[in-house]
C-alpha cells in the first residue's frame, strides 16, 4: 500500500492548515490559538469526542471505528508548540510574531495528524478507537509528562501509544526506527563555585572562581572518557560559563556553570549524576573553594517496546517502500519518552530531506512529506484494528 489516495485530494488543506500553524507560532503550554484551532477542526471532522485542557493546552479527539468487538484503544500523538528562535526562511507564510518559529516540524506534525484524523472520521473502516493527542510543550516544558499525569491514558482507556517526528537529511517520506533507546534522557545541571573574590594583580589574595570552575569544566570531560564503558552512550556538555564581573581586572566571586547530561541507560543516568557532583566537589575542595550542585532530571530515555516497533515499521515499509530498521539512536532527547513509560508503542522518524537542521532558523517542514506522513497514522490505526 503506498500512500492513500485520499491525502492526496487533502494535500493542499493539510498543507494550508501547516502554513497557518506555521504564521502563529506559540511557545511551550502557551499554544491557546492552536489548540482552539486544533479542537475546531477535530469537531468539524465529527470527532466522537474532542477534549481540551489535557496537560493544560493539550487537545484529544476520539474516532471510534465501525465496530469495537476487538476492544482495542490506540493513542496518536503529535506536538503543537514552536521555538523561541528568529525565523530566517523568507517563506511567504514565515512567522508573524518575530522571535518565535516553527523550526522543528511540529506545524506539519500537527497537520498531518490533522489530516489523518479527518480520513478516519470520514472511513471509520477499522474495528476499535483512534485517540488522536496534540502535545503542547514538548520542547522543554514537559508537556507529555503533564498530560499523562492528567489521567489522559486512563480517562480514554489508551493501550498502546504512537508518535512520528520528521527528520531533515532522509529523504522526503522515509521511514527510520529502532526497537529499545531510540532517543536519550535529558538531564541538566547548575554548579555555583563560590571563592574568594579581589584585584586581579593579586591572585594569591584570592580564591580565583575563574579558575577553579575552568578546572571543573575540564574535569567533567573525565566522565565521559574514562568514567563510563565507552559502549555506553553518554554526553556531558557545559554550556553556560557565568561570572558576577565583566571587568577585566576583577576575580569574582563566584562563577555559574550550566550544563546537560545525555544518556541511554537508566543505570548510566544514575551514576553520572553522581559523578557530576563528585567532580564538582573535589575540584572545588583541591583549590579550597566551595560549589553547590543542582541536578535536575529531564527527559527520560525514550524507548520503543520491540512488538509495536515491528508494527510500525511494517506500516511504514507499506507506504514507504522500504525502512531504516536500526536506524542509529539519537542523543537528542523527546518527551513522547513519558507516553512510553505508561504504554507500549513505538516511535518514528521520517525524512524532510535536504533541509536546515531542526532548530535552525531557516528550517522549514517540506510539505511533499504530508502525504506519507499522513497515510503511516492512519495506516497505524486501520492494520492494528482492521475492520471486523
Amino acid at each position: 500500500m503506498p500512500v492513500k489516495n485520499r491525502f492526496a485530494e487533502l494535500h493542499d488543506e493539510i498543507a494550508g492548515w501547516r502554513r497557518d500553524f506555521h504564521e502563529h507560532p506559540e511557545l511551550l503550554f502557551d499554544t491557546h490559538r492552536t489548540s482552539a484551532r486544533v479542537a475546531e477542526l477535530l469537531k468539524e471532522f465529527g470527532c466522537d469526542d474532542v477534549v481540551e485542557g489535557i496537560g493544560r493546552t493539550g487537545v484529544v479527539g476520539v474516532i471510534k471505528g465501525k465496530s469495537d468487538t476487538s476492544g482495542k484503544v490506540l493513542g496518536l500523538r503529535a506536538d503543537m508548540d514552536a521555538l523561541p528562535i528568529l525565523e530566517a526562511t523568507g517563506v511567504e507564510y514565515a512567522s508573524k510574531t518575530p522571535g518565535k518559529m516553527h523550526a522543528c516540524g511540529h506545524d506539519g506534525h500537527t497537520a498531518m495528524l490533522l489530516g489523518a484524523a479527518k480520513y478516519l472520521a470520514e472511513t471509520r473502516n477499522f474495528d476499535g478507537t483512534a485517540v488522536v493527542i496534540f502535545q503542547p510543550a514538548e520542547e522543554g516544558g514537559g508537556g507529555g509528562k503533564e498530560m499523562c499525569e492528567d489521567g489522559m491514558m486512563e480517562r480514554f482507556g489508551i493501550q498502546e501509544v504512537y508518535g512520528m517526528h520528521n527528520m531533515p537529511g532522509f529523504p522526503v517520506g522515509a521511514f527510520a526506527i529502532r526497537t529499545g533507546p531510540m532517543m536519550a534522557a535529558a538531564d541538566e545541571f547548575e554548579i555555583t563555585v563560590t571563592g574568594k573574590g579581589g584585584h586581579a594583580a593579586k591572585p594569591h589574595d584570592c580564591i580565583d572562581t575563574t579558575l577553579v570552575a575552568s578546572h571543573i569544566v575540564i574535569a567533567l570531560q573525565s566522565i565521559a572518557s574514562r568514567n563510563v564503558d565507552p559502549l555506553k552512550e553518554v554526553v556531558v556538555s557545559v554550556c553556560t560559563f557565568r561570572t558576577e564581573s565583566e571587568a577585566h581586572n576583577v576575580i569574582p566571586q563566584t562563577v555559574l556553570l550550566r550544563g546537560t547530561v545525555r544518556t541511554m541507560d537508566d543505570a548510566v543516568q544514575d551514576f553520572v549524576e553522581e559523578r557530576v557532583k563528585q567532580v564538582a566537589e573535589g575540584t572545588a575542595t583541591a583549590y579550597g573553594a566551595t560549589v553547590e550542585v543542582e541536578y535536575t532530571r529531564g527527559y527520560p530515555v525514550t524507548v520503543n517496546a520491540p512488538e509495536q516497533t515491528e508494527f510500525a515499521a511494517e506500516v511504514a515499509r507499506k507506504v514507504a517502500g522500504v525502512v531504516d530498521e536500526d536506524t542509529a539512536p539519537l542523543m537528542g532527547a523527546e518527551d513522547f519518552s513519558f507516553m512510553l513509560n505508561e504504554r507500549p508503542g513505538a516511535y518514528i522518524f521520517m525524512g524532510n530531506g535536504d533541509t536546515a537542521m531542526v532548530h535552525h532558523p531557516e528550517y522549514n517542514f517540506d510539505d511533499n512529506a504530508i502525504p506519507a506522513g499522513c497515510s503511516w497514522w492512519a495506516e497505524i490505526v486501520e492494520s492494528r484494528m482492521p475492520a471486523a
